[in-house]
């Protein structure tokens, strides 16, 4: 195993009008600057997966669709994530649940934090999100990144970009070294306990 931590940039949502790549390529980009991880985006536009049908949950039989156990073993490669994730109706994407309906171990006992846009900056959805991982044994953390609405008018009618405003780089660097701590700390208590056996097919 690389030494190096590996961390997922989530984009939730797959409209073809979304915003979300944009908010998750600045943070990949000021992530990237970091030595002490790697950041890769994980686009749900790559893993068009049904909604959940499957047999059973994850939690009691291995998933049969190859799209979602695609899915499934990239989440598997990382030790953190940030979901980056719009606000619908007070809450998150459809189509982000459904993914995350999809996985079980891939997830467990890794950390992760937030860049959240729309109404009060996507707040109602990051916490929606966070009781959703904390049933996935995910382990949320407290700083994020809310992008509001002076900053969405300036997207979507002015012509800016998030480098146009620089307060909400500075608060992405106390964001990703905790993520970074947590995942380096819960990384190395995996690799002290034995993996969980995998649901069984029977």
């Amino acid at each position: 195993m690389s030494s190096k931590l590996a961390i997922g940039i989530v984009i939730s949502t797959t409209r073809p009008t979304r915003i979300g790549s944009q908010p998750a390529e600045w943070l990949a980009g000021l992530a990237r600057e970091r030595p002490d991880a790697t950041f890769e985006i994980v686009d749900l536009r790559d893993y068009p997966m049904p909604f959940f049908e499957e047999r059973a949950s994850p939690v009691w039989a291995p998933i049969e669709n190859p799209i979602a156990r695609r899915f499934a073993a990239k989440m598997a490669e990382f030790d953190g994530y940030v979901f980056v994730t719009a606000e619908y109706n007070h809450s998150i994407s459809g189509v982000l649940k459904n993914a995350l309906d999809y996985l079980h171990t891939e997830v467990h006992k890794k950390p992760a934090t937030f860049v959240g846009y729309g109404g009060m900056g996507g707040a109602r959805a990051v916490e929606h999100l966070r009781q959703i991982l904390a049933e996935m044994q995910v382990a949320s953390l407290k700083h994020a990144v809310h992008i509001g609405r002076p900053e969405m008018v300036g997207l979507l009618f002015e012509g800016k970009t998030l480098a146009d405003y620089p307060q909400l780089a500075q608060g992405t660097g106390p964001m990703l070294d905790e993520l970074v701590w947590w995942a380096a700390a819960l990384r190395a208590g995996r690799d002290a306990t034995p993996p969980a056996p995998p649901p069984s097919a029977a």
